[in-house]
């Protein structure tokens, strides 16, 4: 019989806190339901207390998200709890998730509690989110640097109050993998069968993964991660190699599983990296651009006798199809790009979507000679993301005088009607840029700007990724564009942004109507 690993994906929360990740409801919407498709067990939509928009964001992945349960964090405070049940009411399957500090250093200085007090603070949340939803996780903060005793204690005290999952988070991501080991099988005897045992690891030192496979080893039957391996700082301990580990080695682990569909794992890192920005690193393990790629003469020698010499996982069980070259054009009809993108997974695309994404895919067949898939996955990851569309880009065009100054024109449309203005710059990013904020009366601030082939050749389309700030002191938002034109893309990623900022706030309709004509 099988023994499964439940996967608790964080990715909206823990993975959300990387620095520059912040994403809207509409792309946290978009996220889930690839979760979902993917087969995490559990998803961490947000933080409900923490704000309206995280609050929003849980509420509607609590309506739409139907086989995944759905989670929300909280402090051990009864106005978080009671914001998290609010949130999740309309879930299929819902948990509330409550943390407290239970290591000496956190408990004095942040706290300011004595462990006693931690205890009874606890027991009391507990208690109280039990009166709301049966599905009751706890979690001791800081667990790895918190004492052993102290850790029996309050895991005894708070499953008894009726927590149904204990997790034992490495906040810190400071423990080795024997230590972890060592935790967890301690706890394990301690607890016996009366709660799940999770561990949350962090990639400060690098060990994230492997203390995450060393808490399995020794009893922990759910894993708490993040695509791409996406957090705080260094980040956390990424979905993709847990699962594959447990995969490829499977005869190490016995009867463990996850009911994790592989297959989805490239669609759902390629997802998350467009959405926020975060591309793994070229060699990174599983998803990284290298990870199936060969330089060596040896090895591609290997490679073609047999794959098995040098890659010890199919590309294909994650979702990766060798063969990327688009056997469609200009001629194509949309019957024909209709079953391609449902063979390449994009099942719920509605007829709009559809119909958007082929009129797309029509533009660049006439400036383009080879359309790949990766072509096709970018416009349809951008054309089924609802962001209400306040501008869109009509016309860009950049010139530069002698004086070595660029001046952009360009075309908005806003509400069916076209406006048109021009700026000089120090570049062509610049001019463009500063046209855009003449045009709708908001001014930005550039934080980041990045440039990407989406895939092979001369003639490939431009991905244009920027981070934006259009108030002092707030998240930058994020903004995305594709075009055969880097320039056109980067217009389009700064309307993109823009769209994003004003979906995101409440602004006062004089201000938005701020156009000049």
């Amino acid at each position: 019989m099988s023994d499964f690993i439940k996967i608790f994906d964080t990715t909206l929360r823990d993975g959300e806190q990387s620095p520059g990740a912040s994403m809207n409801i509409e792309e946290k919407i978009k996220i889930a339901k690839q979760l979902e498709k993917l087969g995490v067990d559990i998803i961490e939509a947000g933080f409900a207390a923490s704000s309206p928009g995280d609050f929003e964001a849980i509420q509607r992945i609590a309506q739409v998200v139907k086989s995944s349960t759905i989670c929300s964090l909280c402090r051990a405070v009864e106005k978080d709890i009671l914001s998290a049940y609010n949130a999740l009411k309309n879930a299929n399957s819902k948990r509330i998730h409550i943390f407290i500090a239970t290591s000496p250093i956190h408990m004095e200085y942040k706290l300011k509690l004595k462990p006693d007090e931690v205890i009874k603070r606890a027991v009391s949340a507990v208690e109280y989110g039990k009166s709301l939803v049966d599905d009751i996780q706890f979690s001791c903060e800081d667990a790895c640097r918190s004492d052993i005793g102290f850790l029996k204690e309050i895991s005894k005290a708070v499953i008894n109050a009726g927590a149904t999952t204990l997790n034992l988070p490495d906040t810190v991501g400071y423990i080795l993998p024997n230590e972890m080991g060592k935790i967890i099988a301690e706890l394990r005897e301690f607890i016996g069968t009366q709660a799940t045992l999770s561990v949350h690891c962090h990639n400060d030192l690098g060990l994230a993964v492997i203390n995450s496979i060393y808490g399995i080893e020794n009893g922990a039957r759910q894993v708490e991660c993040t695509i791409n391996g996406l957090g705080e700082r260094a980040g956390n301990t990424a979905l993709e190699e847990v699962v594959m580990i447990l995969k490829t080695r499977k005869e190490l682990f016995k009867n463990l599983q996850t009911k994790i569909k592989t297959q989805e794992i490239y669609a759902s890192s390629k997802l998350v990296a467009d959405i926020t920005g975060i591309r793994p690193q070229p060699n990174k393990a599983i998803v990284g651009q290298n990870a199936f790629a060969h330089e060596s003469g040896i090895h591609q020698d290997g490679i073609l006798k047999n794959r098995q010499t040098y890659e010890i996982i199919n590309p294909e069980d994650i979702g990766i199809i060798q063969t990327n070259t688009l056997v469609l054009g200009k001629h194509s009809g949309r019957a024909g790009f209709k079953d391609k993108i449902l063979s390449m997974g994009f099942n719920n695309v509605n007829e709009k979507e559809l119909n958007g994404a082929f009129e797309r895919f029509k533009i660049i067949c006439d400036s383009k000679k080879e359309v790949f898939d990766e072509d096709i996955r970018a416009i349809l990851n951008e054309e089924t993301t609802h962001i209400p569309q306040v501008f869109s880009l009509e016309l860009t065009q950049i010139s530069a005088n002698s004086s070595g100054k660029y001046c952009a024109a360009l075309s908005i449309k806003k509400d069916g009607v076209e406006y048109s203005d021009c700026a000089l710059g120090n570049g062509s990013v610049d001019s463009i840029l500063k046209s855009i904020d003449r045009i709708s009366g908001i001014n930005g601030k550039l934080k980041d700007y990045r440039v990407e082939a989406v895939s092979g050749g001369k003639d490939a389309l431009a991905k244009v990724v920027v981070k934006v700030e259009f108030e002092e002191g707030k998240p930058a938002i994020i903004g995305h564009g594709i075009d055969i034109d880097t320039m056109n893309a980067t217009a389009k990623a700064y309307i993109s942004a823009l769209n994003s900022y004003l979906s995101m706030k409440d602004l006062m309709i004089d201000k938005i109507n701020t156009i000049k004509i």
